[in-house]
């Protein structure tokens, strides 16, 4: 492009901007094209040339007021002119109260134009055909008032708002005049009065409004139009008064004339007024006028009344409603204030550029369009309500087209009439007790109407929509049909793309018509075809309203679809629609909307009576006078019907009855995702007697029969049929005069995806009734058949109309619906305590699933934990074998480790003499505590003075203490309150805490080996405690001598092995220089020494002697024969049980008659068996009585006879004795007391009489006591080992067996006691490896104890099993065979029996291992006393 084409452009383009800012700076009104806003609408035109206002009058002089116009004018009076007048000037004019400023002539104009403002007082009047005031404010005093009524002047030229003729019609203007004429070939909306006009200056009117007409040719008696008011105020209005420009009355001999123009603009309104421009009364009323308000800021509360006058002619019909326009929200309203009229205010064309906002018709307001086309757009809404009326193009023209364009259409008690077709488009549509009629006459072109809400449709209270031809509902939304009375009906219907469709109960949609006339917009059904329309099978995806198409009613792309109240047509038809739900006041029908002719018609008798129609069965024989007549055929693809019923003969005929039509819900491509039914699907042929009732009383002689079912063709992903649904293609019944039955129609669901396998999930859940049979016929009518039910065939592992599993125990490897064709399993391949089970998308092949009847059983062969282990090694006798020789193996490796391991220390000691050799085999391995501790005594003998004994068995509750008061030994190198401090003080040492006893009492109802461990813990601790004391704490202040108190020596505590027996002993210090200190032997006689323990199985009874006690008896008896004594005694006392101490004592007796004191009495020495028990306590103790005898055999009786014996904490002798030897009787029968202690000696003569407290743990001891020893010590070992690898098998395979019974009596059995039945195992090892004899025997005991504690959780598993076979007992399966080793069986007991066995034999045996580690010398229990003191 050259350069001067550029300069050029650019030189256009300056001065086009020049003139923009030249224009902008000069003109009235400013344009800025950088900040344009709004619609683009063209430039107006330029504005009309200023009237030639006639020369103004003066304020004095002509107006008779005060002051000047250029300045303020002020009129007082009231003035009448009879021409036009012009008020002009740049000051004010006041208008005071009560003047009257008047023009009364038709036409006269006044023009008042002002620089200031204007002021109209109260009770002031402009009166004139023409009021124009501009101003800069103005103000209406209250009462004031501008009246134009009936004084307008000429209408523009070219209208005909005047009414012709003598029929006294009303004048018309912004609506028609009425007319109270009536025409019987034209409707009441084709005549009235006077015609609107000025329609494109509603804006701004400024027209004159019309005479009404007249009833008398000779006469004038129409009422005046109304004249013309124009108020230009620059800024405030404050209106208090009125603005009328009123049509004038005609009387009843006139009509009358319509209302003139009233125009307002400021800037700003306030007050509350009232502007009217309506019509005038007549014998029809004349038509309102127009109002136009444009002000920006409005703060009134006026009143704009535009309404038409009163037809006294014809009461009902007044005058059409005017037209108030607000320019500011461009808004419309039409409102004829609750006058009813039947004629119409005209609304032509809508303006482009800028849009209305909102168009209102009100109070029985009647707006008409009546053009050919037309197109109603608005920003807003359309809002009828009130009895409003809306109508669309010429009723008797009805091919017009129009388009409605909103945001929203709202309709309440108002009827919007279409004549042609509508396409409507808004975002809501809601209608209250309203009506959309559309007729759409004849014509196929434009026959159809399109009504699309892109956000909601609702319909309320009994609102209808209409059309007499197609119609399309379209919305992005939702559509709402509330209750009662709402309904959308169409020749052809078609509601599609909404989001939801709910219709509530008593709404119906409808297609096509009841009773809709006959013509080419009646849609025509394929009754004659055989075979499938395309698209019901395969339909376009567009949901376009399509004539050339079969449906009637088409639901197309919606989401949701819930239906309570109807949907009825002849071939509906569900189009992508993903739910539907009918509810149980729901209903979707096709009934009786079928062919009355058809493919399967019956045939009729030329009297009339016909045979039933047939479709899915053949139509029943209908029979009259001996005659006979065939039903119709049956016809169609049952495995995928869409055929329309057929009815009961020729159309022809009056009466005929007409076949079902048929309902898809899906296509082939598209199913629905869900269908759940609650009501009723129907599409049942016609039955006589509901014809009759439609069409009135027919011909009784005809008789036809009934028509045939229709179609139900479902294409569904799931269903749902609830108790109260229905589904039914059920042929109608004949006629009572003998009219066949119409036969069956078809139901047919096609499932869209049936998922097999573990997708399958059940397609139907059907609880209510499908009924497809055949119509009545009356008399020897034949009844039609029935009709078909199918489903689509289904895959592998499936059979039925619904697609189900096969029943459990079958399957199918086949495609198909039968159920034939799912076959019965094998039973061989079913294992025993199986069962068939339910498989997800059924069984498909062979072997058939099973499960096993209980979890107790594992797959595959539903054997137990235990079965599977017995199995996996060949079987029960198999199984038994390995593992007994797998025990015995096992023992023998593990009797081997063991002696390699303790072996050395088992091995007897060497020593040099006989003597130490006597000593070492004669003793039985039980020391004191002192021994081990404090080896060497025999010093500490030459100085000991007492033994002073603990009362109590040291328990938690009754814990060691010592008596107050020191014993008469004692007293001499004691204080006495410094003692009883000390015995305070060990007392207090000596007592347990209360929580020691609580977990000692706790564990003793666990597990008592534990509670056994913990009171030996605690006795420990507390011996350590008070030797602890006594050693390095006490001050021994208690003692007279001063080398004890500062070498913290002369009392010293110790105690017996079993920890039960404590004692303290006390020693001189080497200062108290006294020469009968410490006492000899003889002085100490009578003797008592007590036994340790208390004659349980871990505390037997034991005669401690140390070396103090044995030291002091050498004065009298060697150590050997002594140590030999103590030996025998203890082995002895090992053998006494608690409980049954009358027996072990007496022999205990015997022992000490045969064996002991033959013996110590060559040394002058006698031992007794005897008890003491203290005074404070019912706890009995025993011990022996040692006393001196002499040579011929008497008691020898110390200087000191009286002497109570060592201490006050034993019993005391008597000190006379009978000096004859053999009378040991005497003795006996005097037992010691004092005042502190009681007891006695012990004989075969009061042993009966002594009575023996028995525990509750009575019955244990007999499995476990201590026995005597049997030797062959590696054997019982061996034994044992093999006994315990058996006893810990046993309880694996017995809880492997609770377990498979339950997890309950497996942990059952372990929590009672808590681990009980697993502890012996861990304890018998540590017994089994633990070194040297005298360790071994305290852990065997404690082996002992567990082995016998768990014998509580074997019973436990005695009750379980027990229990679990009473209750698997009657609930056994068919599949079910008994086993031997089987819980479930009479054979349960058989491993708890085994343990309970190898426990009480291992109880047996480690009494027998004990006693072989404590007792080394078997000729401890020899009964030839001469092998004893041999040994």
């Amino acid at each position: 492009m050259s350069p001067i084409i550029h300069l050029i452009s650019i030189i256009i383009i300056t001065v086009f901007f020049l003139n923009v800012v030249a224009v902008n700076s000069n003109g009235d009104e400013s344009f800025d094209i950088l900040n344009f806003h709004g619609d683009y609408s063209p430039p107006s035109p330029p504005p009309p040339p200023t009237p030639p206002y006639p020369p103004t009058l003066s304020c004095v002089d002509d107006l008779q007021g005060i002051g000047s116009l250029n300045s303020t004018c002020e009129l007082t009076s009231s003035l009448n002119f009879s021409k036009d007048i012009y008020i002009g000037g740049n000051g004010s004019l006041r208008i005071h109260s009560g003047v009257v400023l008047g023009c009364p002539i038709s036409g006269c104009v006044i023009t008042i134009n002002l620089t200031d403002y204007f002021s109209l007082g109260e009770n002031s009047t402009i009166i004139a055909g023409t009021v124009m005031i501009n101003a800069t404010n103005a103000t209406f005093g209250d009462n004031s008032m501008v009246n134009v009524t009936g004084l307008a002047g000429e209408a523009p030229a070219q209208t005909s708002g005047r009414p012709s003729g003598v029929q006294g019609a009303g004048g018309g203007h912004g609506g028609r005049g009425a007319s109270c004429v009536t025409d019987n070939k034209e409707s009441p909306e084709d005549v009235w009065g006077g015609d609107a006009y000025s329609w494109l200056e509603l804006d701004r009117p400024w027209s004159y409004g019309s005479k009404g007409g007249t009833t008398s040719k000779e006469e004038d008696y129409g009422g005046e139009g109304g004249g013309r008011i124009g108020l230009f105020i620059d800024g405030l209005i404050e209106f208090g008064g009125s603005l009328l420009a009123n049509g004038a009355d005609g009387g009843i001999k006139g009509g009358g004339g319509s209302g003139g123009s009233i125009h307002i603009k400021a800037s700003r309104m306030t007050g509350s007024g009232k502007v009217s421009a309506t019509g005038g009364d007549g014998f029809a009323g004349g038509g309102g006028g127009r109002i136009s308000i444009n002000v920006f800021s409005r703060h009134d509360d006026s009143q704009f009344l535009v309404h038409g006058g009163k037809s006294l002619g014809c009461p009902e019909n007044a005058g059409a409603a005017g037209t108030y326009y607000d320019a500011v929200p461009r808004s419309l309203i039409i409102c004829n204030h609750n006058m009813s009229t039947s004629t119409d205010t005209l609304l032509l064309e809508f303006p482009k550029q800028p849009l209305w906002t909102n168009v209102y018709v009100q109070n029985h307001a009647k707006a008409s369009v009546p053009l050919f086309w037309s197109r109603v757009q608005v920003r807003g809404q359309i809002h009828l309500s009130c009895a409003a009326v809306l109508s669309f193009g010429l009723s008797h023209y009805s091919s017009s087209e129009f388009e409605l364009m909103a945001e929203e259409l709202l309709m309440s008690d108002s009827v919007i009439k279409i004549y042609g077709a509508l396409r409507m488009s808004v975002k809501m549509h809601l209608m209250w007790n309203s009506k959309m009629l559309i007729d759409g006459g004849t014509d196929v072109v434009v026959e159809t109407s399109l009504l699309e809400a892109s956000n909601l449709v609702v319909l309320r209270e009994s609102s209808v929509i209409h059309s007499n031809a197609n119609l399309g509902v379209h919305g992005q939304g939702y559509l709402n049909l509330s209750g009662p009375g709402d309904v959308i009906e169409a020749q052809r219907l078609v509601l599609s793309l909404f989001v939801g469709i709910n219709l509530g109960q008593g709404s119906i949609l409808r297609g096509p018509l009841v009773d809709g006339s006959d013509n080419d917009t009646t849609p025509r059904l394929y009754c004659d075809r055989q075979d499938c329309p395309v698209e019901l099978l395969h339909p376009p995806e567009d949901c376009n309203v399509n004539s050339s198409l079969s449906f009637t009613l088409q639901i197309c792309r919606v989401e949701d679809l819930n239906a309570e109240g109807i949907i009825t047509g002849s071939v509906v038809h569900f189009h992508l629609v993903r739910t539907v739900v009918v509810h149980s006041t729901g209903e979707i029908s096709a009934s009786g909307l079928g062919c009355v002719g058809g493919v399967g018609k019956g045939k009729v008798l030329d009297s009339g009576v016909g045979g039933g129609g047939g479709h899915g069965g053949k139509g029943g024989y209908g029979f009259y006078d001996g005659n006979s007549v065939e039903g119709g055929i049956a016809y169609g693809n049952p495995n995928l019907p869409c055929e329309l019923g057929s009815g009961s003969g020729d159309d022809s005929l009056a009466g005929s009855t007409a076949g079902g039509g048929i309902i898809v819900m899906g296509s082939l491509e598209h199913s629905l995702s869900s269908l759940s039914v609650h009501g009723l699907i129907r599409a049942d042929g016609e039955s006589f007697g509901d014809m009759k009732k439609q069409n009135g009383d027919t011909n009784s002689n005809i008789g036809p029969g009934g028509g045939a079912g229709g179609t139900i063709l479902l294409f569904v992903h799931s269903l749902t049929l609830g108790i109260s649904s229905t589904v039914s293609t059920v042929g109608g019944h004949g006629s009572s005069s003998g009219g066949g039955g119409g036969g069956g129609g078809r139901v047919h669901f096609h499932w869209s995806k049936i998922p097999t396998g573990d997708e399958y999930f059940p397609l139907a859940i059907v609880n209510g009734s499908i009924d497809t049979r055949g119509g009545f016929g009356s008399g020897q009518a034949h009844a039609g058949e029935n009709g078909t039910l199918t489903g689509r065939a289904c895959p592998k592992g499936l059979y039925g109309i619904y697609c189900e599993e096969c029943p459990v125990g079958t399957y199918k490897n086949v495609s198909g619906s039968d159920k034939a064709l799912c076959r019965i399993c094998p039973s061989t391949e079913l294992p025993h305590r199986a069962e068939y089970i339910t498989v997800r998308g059924g069984v498909a092949h062979s072997p058939c699933p099973y499960q096993c009847i209980s979890d107790r059983y594992h797959m595959p062969n539903c054997y137990t934990a235990f079965e599977e282990l017995v199995y996996t090694f060949g079987g029960p006798w198999l199984f038994g074998i390995i593992l007994l020789g797998l025990l015995i193996l096992l023992g023998l490796v593990l009797s081997v480790a063991r002696m390699k391991y303790v072996g050395g220390d088992e091995m007897p000691t060497v020593v040099p003499t006989r003597r130490g050799a006597r000593m070492e085999h004669s003793f039985p391995f039980l020391e004191s505590l002192n021994e081990v501790l404090e080896t060497n005594r025999n010093e500490e003998s030459q100085t000991h003075v007492h033994r002073m004994y603990f009362m109590g068995p040291n328990t938690f509750s009754e814990p060691w203490h010592l008596p107050h008061s020191p014993p008469e030994q004692v007293k001499e190198i004691v204080y006495e309150d410094a003692f009883n401090r000390f015995v305070d003080e060990i007392n207090g040492l000596a007592a347990y805490q209360w929580w020691e006893g609580s977990i000692y009492s706790i564990l003793a109802i666990i597990a008592y080996p534990l509670a056994w461990s913990w009171l030996q813990l605690c006795r420990k601790k507390k011996l350590q405690l008070l030797r602890e004391y006594v050693r390095s704490e006490y001050d021994h202040s208690c003692l007279r001598s001063c080398r004890s108190r500062a070498l913290y020596e002369g009392i010293k505590v110790a105690v017996t092995p079993d920890l039960m027996l404590a004692y303290v002993d006390f020693f001189l210090g080497g200062d108290e220089k006294r020469d009968d200190l410490p006492p000899r032997l003889h002085q100490r006689f009578p003797m008592s020494i007590l036994f340790g323990g208390d004659g349980s199985y871990t505390a037997p009874f034991t005669l401690h002697s140390d070396n103090i006690l044995t030291s002091l008896m050498s004065q009298a008896v060697p150590p050997t024969i002594w140590y030999r004594l103590i030996a025998g005694l203890n082995a002895q006392l090992r053998l006494v049980r608690r409980g049954h101490l009358k027996s072990g004592f007496g022999l205990i007796i015997n022992w000490l008659e045969t064996h002991a004191n033959p013996t110590l009495s060559s040394y002058g020495v006698r031992i007794d068996l005897a008890w003491f028990q203290p005074t404070t306590s019912s706890r009995c103790q025993f011990g022996v009585v040692v006393y001196a005898i002499e040579k011929d055999g008497l008691v020898s009786i110390n200087e000191d006879e009286d002497r109570p014996l060592e201490s006050e904490s034993q019993p005391c002798l008597n000190g006379v004795y009978n000096r004859n030897a053999m009378d040991y009787s005497r003795i006996n029968e005097h037992p010691w007391t004092n005042k502190r202690m009681c007891g006695g000696i012990l004989n075969a003569e009061n042993l009966q009489t002594f009575k023996f407290k028995r525990v509750i743990c009575y019955p244990f001891s007999f499995l476990v006591n201590n026995t005597k020893p049997i030797g062959h010590q590696d054997l019982v070992g061996l034994v044992i080992s093999v006994l315990l690898l058996g006893d810990v098998s046993l309880v694996l395979l017995t809880l492997l067996q609770l377990y498979s019974i339950s997890v309950v009596a497996f942990v059952l059995v372990l929590s009672i006691l808590p681990l009980g039945i697993l502890c012996p195992f861990p304890a018998g090892i540590t017994a089994l490896f633990s070194h040297g004899p005298r360790q071994a025997a305290g852990p065997a005991r404690v082996y002992a104890l567990w082995n016998i504690a768990s014998l509580i959780n074997v019973g436990v598993a005695f009750i379980c099993g027990y229990i679990n076979s009473k209750m698997h007992s009657t609930k056994k399966h068919p599949n079910f065979q008994s086993w031997n080793f089987s819980m479930d069986e009479s054979e349960w007991w058989v491993l708890p029996s085994a343990l309970v066995l190898c426990k009480v034999v291992q109880a047996r045996l480690i009494d027998y291992h004990v006693a072989n580690q404590e007792i080394q010398d078997p000729s401890v229990y020899s009964k030839d006393p001469d092998v004893f003191w041999q040994s």
